[in-house]
């Protein structure tokens, strides 16, 4: 069983503490080429140094500044693989599945059909509000791009995944002796880390509905298919094709992307719709996939 997997005499919570602490060290370590790259051009080109997280996000080049955020996660990571190793004494593996090995079919299996979703629905809006679009498509900045993105994007999902889905789930099941805690507490907290992306600050705080709802989906999937790897496709999936299609003024990622949306930012049913509609119709299709059985025991059950 894979939440189980964390279960050891000597993985008391304060371990999980320490650990999140660690991992949080080595991304802000990870941090520190953005900083360097900031203080050069302040001090060397004279250009002023940025007074907000906006400016940052515009202070250089995106494909540039998309490296420069996104090699924090490689920091992170590292930081995830010490602490599991050296202050847990587990495998990787323990902390992604329950299988024997990683079963890349679904991780594809994930990453397509929330892929091909994403890229059917941009259409759908582009085509039905063509007003609220622009091409924002250039050759060579795109190449680069999907080059970026295809590397450290995956890295970025998996990070967070490996923090949220693989070890505090795992932490919070040795805290509470149960999985409905572990799943609300891990979906509360995703959903809390987002709340400093500029599309809350546009849109309000109604958007964390779709943050902890994507939450709930990406650890229900986990806790019923023994392990992550349909929320490493899912997210992989998310991220990467949108970064690829959409990008706007308002958005966490600025990038070359295909299309660039113009429109004023709100949120209504399109925050709400995806959590109420979207997200069971998938838990439908990988139920019936994968044969999932006894919901109430792998989602709210005790642990011996």
């Amino acid at each position: 069983m894979f939440i189980e997997q964390g279960f050891k005499s000597e993985n008391k919570f304060w371990k999980y503490i320490l650990g999140s602490l660690l991992i949080i060290v080595a991304s802000f370590l990870g941090q520190s080429p953005l900083l360097i790259a900031l203080l050069y051009d302040t001090f060397v080109n004279k250009k002023a140094y940025p007074s907000n997280n906006d400016d940052i996000m515009r202070f250089f080049e995106p494909n540039m500044t998309l490296f420069l955020i996104l090699i924090s996660f490689v920091f992170a990571m590292l930081g995830i693989l010490f602490v599991v190793r050296y202050l847990h004494h587990q495998t990787m593996l323990s902390i992604t599945t329950s299988r024997v090995k990683i079963d890349w079919k679904r991780v594809l299996f994930s990453f397509s059909i929330w892929a091909i979703f994403t890229i059917l629905s941009t259409l759908a809006f582009y085509f039905s509000n063509p007003t609220d679009f622009v091409i924002n498509f250039k050759p060579i900045p795109f190449a680069i791009l999907v080059l970026l993105g295809t590397v450290l994007i995956p890295i970025q999902t998996s990070t967070e995944e490996y923090i949220f889905r693989g070890y505090l789930m795992q932490g919070f099941a040795n805290l509470a002796k149960n999985k409905w805690f572990p799943l609300i507490m891990t979906s509360v907290i995703f959903g809390a880390m987002h709340i400093s992306n500029p599309e809350v600050a546009k849109m309000g705080n109604i958007i964390l509905v779709y943050y902890i709802g994507t939450g709930l989906l990406l650890g229900i999937i986990t806790l019923m298919d023994e392990g992550m790897e349909l929320a490493l496709g899912f997210h992989a999936a998310n991220n990467l094709v949108s970064a690829l299609l959409v990008t706007s003024d308002w958005s966490a990622f600025q990038t070359h992307s295909i299309f660039k949306d113009i429109s004023q930012p709100s949120a209504g049913l399109d925050v709400i719709f995806p959590v109420v509609v979207i997200y069971p119709i998938l838990l439908f299709i990988f139920s019936k996939k994968y044969n999932w059985t006894d919901w109430k025991k792998k989602l709210t059950g005790k642990i011996e």
